[in-house]
């Protein structure tokens, strides 16, 4: 995902920020933030409908077509034989579907915009509340979260920062990170949201005489 060098160039930014605030930085970077493997259950499953549909509204389309590649002229359907043909479509629609389904990139790439925005917001809010939220002595954590796959970003901010700061604030810190992933650079876009987000904490929160790091500056990868 990262360079060695993205890794140790975004500690020394969060390192950096945090010497100029008593603000406490936890940068985490994950290759994806869910398997959407419901979603690839749903799409076998509405493939498996869509063949049922196709053989109500045009059945003698669908049996004409197995006659001929069967050779089967003339034959006389009877309905038992009609319900199995049926049930054998919907089952060969639902395995066809759900194999092409294993395959990672078309399973994110049918995966609808909001599921995706909704599960990298979940798994962003339980790496907060792990590794940030009310891990500091004045409550001045703060998650930067990057899901590579889905190309999103989340920046959730412990309960003294969010009492200060309106959410808006940190919208040129989430466009650093979105660049940057969507350019495939995503140490740099980790490095300037880093940078920016300190600028923000070391005005509402700067460094007391007797501040301590409290959370470590390197970046998780999980």
């Amino acid at each position: 995902m990262l360079t060695e060098t993205d890794r140790e160039r975004i500690a020394a930014a969060v390192t950096a920020a945090e010497a100029q605030s008593a603000g406490e930085i936890v940068t985490i970077i994950t290759p994806q933030s869910d398997p959407y493997r419901d979603v690839g259950l749903a799409w076998a499953i509405t493939a498996l409908f869509l063949a049922l549909i196709a053989m109500e509204f045009a059945p003698t389309f669908a049996l004409g077509l197995i006659e001929r590649m069967l050779g089967l002229w003339g034959h006389q359907w009877q309905p038992q034989s009609v319900l199995g043909f049926a049930l054998g479509v919907a089952a060969v629609a639902f395995v066809a579907m759900a194999l092409m389904m294993e395959w990672r990139p078309l399973r994110l790439l049918l995966t609808p915009a909001p599921i995706k925005h909704a599960r990298v917001h979940a798994r962003a809010l339980t790496c907060f509340r792990v590794g940030a939220e009310s891990r500091t002595a004045g409550h001045t954590g703060i998650l930067i979260y990057v899901s590579l796959a889905e190309r999103r970003a989340e920046i959730i901010a412990d309960q003294a920062i969010a009492s200060k700061v309106a959410p808006e604030v940190w919208g040129d810190a989430m466009q650093a990170l979105l660049s940057g992933i969507r350019s495939g650079a995503a140490g740099d876009g980790m490095v300037s949201a880093v940078e920016q987000v300190g600028q923000v904490l070391a005005q509402h929160f700067p460094r007391a005489d007797d501040d301590t790091n409290e959370l470590p500056d390197r970046l998780i990868e999980v």
